[in-house]
This record gives C-alpha cells, structure tokens and sequence, in this order.
C-alpha cells in the first residue's frame, strides 16, 4: 500500500465522528481528574451527550462519506448505519450504568471513558480498509472490555470473569492474527479491496483458504458463537449487569461491521468456502445456545446462552450471502442490540444494593407486586422469543427468507425448529411472573426514575417498531446497494 500525504485537513472530513469521539474523551479524562465524588456524574452525563452527538453526525452524513488515511479508513453507507446505531445503543447502555455502580459505591470516572474508546474502536471497526485497521479496532475494543468486566476488583464472579475474558480473548486475537497473516502472506497487500483483486487470481490458494478458515473462528469467537461461545455464560454473569449489557449489545454490530469488510469485501471470491462455515456455526449456536439456555435458573446465564442462539439466526443472514444477506444480518444485530438492552436493562431497574435480581425465581409474582414492570417484561420475552408482531418476529424473518434465497433452506428449516424450541424459556420467564406465588420479600428495587423511563421507552419500542419496521429495513438495505 502506498502512502498518500495529507495535501489539506479537509481530506480528513470523513474522520470527523471519530475525532470529535477521541476529542471528547481525552477532554472528559481531564476533566475527571478535577471533580469530587461527588460531582463525578459530570462525566458520566456528558459521556452521554457525546455519544449521542458522535451518533446524530454519523447517521445524518456530517463529513461526508469517502476513503482517508492511505485506503485505511473507509466511510460509506455500510459504516454509517453501523457506527451510529452502536453509539446510540453505548448512549442507552451508558444510562444504566450510573445508578447500578453508584448504589454499589463503584463508579470512576475512568468507567465512562473507558467506554468512550471502546466505542471508538467499534468505529474504527466497522470502518475498516485494512488488515491493520481491523486488528487495531479490534484490540481497541477487547482492551477497554476487559478492564470494564474486572472492574469490581473485590467480587470474586468479576475477577473470574475478567480472568477468563482476558485469557480466551488473547486466544481468539491470535487466532484471527494468524489468519490475517496467511491472508496477507498469500495476497501480498493489507488492502481490502486488493485481497479482493489478488484472491481471484493467487496462486496460494491453500494459504488463501487456510486464513479464510482462521478469521472465521476470530469471528465466532467475538460473536460468541458456538463452538467458540465458552467465554460467554461466565463473562455475562460475573461481569456487573450494565457492563453485561454494553458487552452484549453494541460490539455485535461491530462484529458485524467486521465480519462484512473481513469476508465480503476481502474474501468474497471466495463465499463458496466461508459460507458454508459460517452455516455449520449457525446450526451449532441454535442448538447449543437454546438447549443449554432451557436449563438456566439464573437470569443473566440464560440470556448468554439465549444470546448464543441469537448469534445463531445472524449467521444465517450472512451464510445466505450477497447484500440482502448482509443486510438481513445488519438488521438482526441492530435489533437483537436493541433487545439485549432492554432485557439487561430490567435486570438492572430491578436489582438493589445487596440483591441483583438475577435468579429467574427473583421473579416469581412480579406482576401483582409491579405490574408495570411485568408488562415491559413481557414485551422484552415476546420480543426476543420473536412472537409477532414485535420486532423479534421481523428481524428472523428477515434472516431466514436471507437463508432461503442463498439456496440454504435446510438452514432455514433448522433455524424455525429452534425458534419454536426458544420461545419455551423466553414464555417460562411471563409464566414465572404471571402465575407463580411470591418468594418472601423482595427488595425495593432501584428507583432512579430517568433509567425506568428510559426501559420503559425501549421495552414499548420494540412493539411499536414492530408494527413500522420496514423504515430500519430500508435503512439497513441501503447501505447495501439495494
């Protein structure tokens, strides 16, 4: 690749989400050092209000879209619908995240930076037009996640997660570096789109396909898909529920970001040979997640596995192939984040100091002691069951119509078997809250009024959403060129 030099600061414009997210975090890690204890919510509010800044100059085009950096950055309608819909969705998860560390006398300052650069590396992720920007993104975002997941350094579950984080994501980093490596080896450039021009005509292909077969376990591992899935059940419980739901909402559509410039613009030439990986993955996640997830009693466990099955259903879209599977699959993660945010989200509005409110037998009776709750409840369980007409329903839809025209039915067929056996412990959760007698008492949950009206909106939304999908399809759609 041949450098280019920088002729004026407006060939940087398309950079321009990117430096006002790196301005205003290095500008709110300075600011953290001057603020008491008490006014250190300063920082978690303005982190906020960033994000959602970061996410509006994205979706509506601010800087323009184009190619900086040498080729090594690459903003395009694929980017922008990925990178503003994850900074909107770390602004969601960022609004549970005070009131839980607060009560537990565990907020920093550096919590809320901490996610600043992790969702800076998500962009730089999914915008990816290099080998080299890839892997920095990646490390970028595994780096800040594994500090979040360990940072209640005195609970035993967080050290053990963050332990187990660490260790298995260093495994899964060197995976897919060895698989870049043997992809650069038998190409010989770092470039996207010249892997793309050299893998039709190298005369490496064993090499070629080797890295193929390498980056694709670095992808089911991030993804969390089986058989690679193993860190996740233990992270999502020992890690505190809102850094469970930041971990488990924005950085899949990171992944997916990755996984589209990885296999579609790099190695296209080649879908003959990961579509069918990725299609075995799909079909071990949908019946290990779901299998394993049927036997959960504890809340957080069963939503990492169900989490597994949905990895699942997205790997359907991007076996189908072409733009309508990678747009089937976009529309997936987007809705499946939107989902997971809320389901952790009511986790969090129902613990308290003492009481995490993670066992699915916290919520026996709940109905007759909070029927609000119950109800947004409810609608989360429908949703992620995918019981139209919420937004669940239309996002496997998608994914499997994907698969039938990729000429993949019997994917299809598989994925319908398990979204009938999924919903068994999505509707055993209503069953527990609506006909099962009270355990004792339980305790006062949180009262932050601004998060519950936040789960609030986001539960509702994703019936209201339900019946006006097609919009977000549509959005999804064109950033694929259909």
């Amino acid at each position: 690749m041949t450098a280019v030099p920088l002729r004026s600061a407006a060939e940087l414009l398309p950079l321009l989400p990117e430096l006002v997210l790196v301005g205003g975090a290095f500008a709110l890690l300075m600011l953290d050092l001057f603020l008491t204890e008490r006014s250190r919510v300063a920082t978690h509010l303005l982190s906020i209000a960033l994000l959602l800044v970061v996410a509006a100059m994205t979706a509506s085009g601010v800087g323009g879209q184009g190619t900086v950096l040498s080729g090594m950055f690459v903003r395009d309608g694929v980017s922008d619908v990925l990178s503003a819909s994850l900074a909107a969705i770390s602004a969601l998860a960022m609004v549970f995240l005070w009131p839980y560390m607060r009560d537990r006398g565990l907020y920093k300052g550096e919590m809320s930076i901490l996610m600043l650069f992790a969702v800076l590396g998500m962009m730089l992720l999914v915008s990816a037009g290099s080998l080299v920007m890839i892997y920095v993104g990646l490390e970028m975002l595994a780096l800040c996640s594994y500090a979040l997941v360990a940072i209640d350094r005195e609970n035993p579950l967080a050290s053990e997660a963050g332990i187990k984080y660490f260790v298995l994501g260093a495994l899964a980093s060197g995976l897919l570096l060895y698989g870049l490596s043997l992809v650069y080896g038998a190409t010989g450039t770092l470039d996207l789109q010249q892997i793309a021009i050299a893998a039709q005509s190298t005369a490496s292909m064993t090499m070629l396909v080797t890295g193929v077969a390498f980056m694709v376990a670095g992808i089911g591992f991030k993804f969390g898909a089986a058989p690679f899935h193993m860190w996740l059940p233990d992270v999502y419980h020992g890690a505190p529920t809102p850094i469970t739901l930041f971990i488990g909402s924005a950085p899949k559509l990171a992944v997916v970001g990755m996984t589209y410039r990885l296999l579609e613009v790099a190695v296209g030439p080649l879908e003959v040979h990961w579509q069918i990986m990725l299609a075995v993955m799909a079909v071990l996640s949908l019946a290990i997640g779901n299998l394993s997830a049927i036997m959960q009693s504890n809340f957080k466990r069963m939503l990492a596995y169900s989490t597994v099955s949905h990895i699942g259903f997205l790997l359907m879209g991007f076996a189908g192939g072409g733009p309508e599977g990678f747009a089937a699959a976009t529309f997936y993660a987007l809705v499946y984040a939107l989902m997971a945010t809320a389901a952790f989200g009511a986790i969090v509005a129902m613990s308290s100091r003492g009481f995490e409110a993670d066992r699915i037998d916290d919520y026996k009776g709940l109905n007759a002691r909070d029927p609000w709750m119950a109800g947004l409840i409810l609608l989360i369980m429908f949703s992620l069951a995918g019981v139209p007409p919420f937004l669940g329903f239309w996002a496997k839809l998608s994914v499997l119509r994907a698969a039938i025209e990729g000429d993949m039915l019997w994917l299809a067929i598989v994925g319908i078997v398990f979204a009938v056996i999924g919903a068994f412990y999505y509707l055993r959760v209503v069953k527990v809250m609506y006909f099962d007698e009270p355990e004792g008492v339980m305790p006062a949950p949180t009262t932050h009024r601004p998060m519950r009206i936040v789960l609030g909106v986001n539960a509702v939304a994703l019936l209201v959403l339900g019946l006006a999908w097609s919009p977000i399809m549509a959005w999804c759609q064109q950033a694929f060129g259909i």
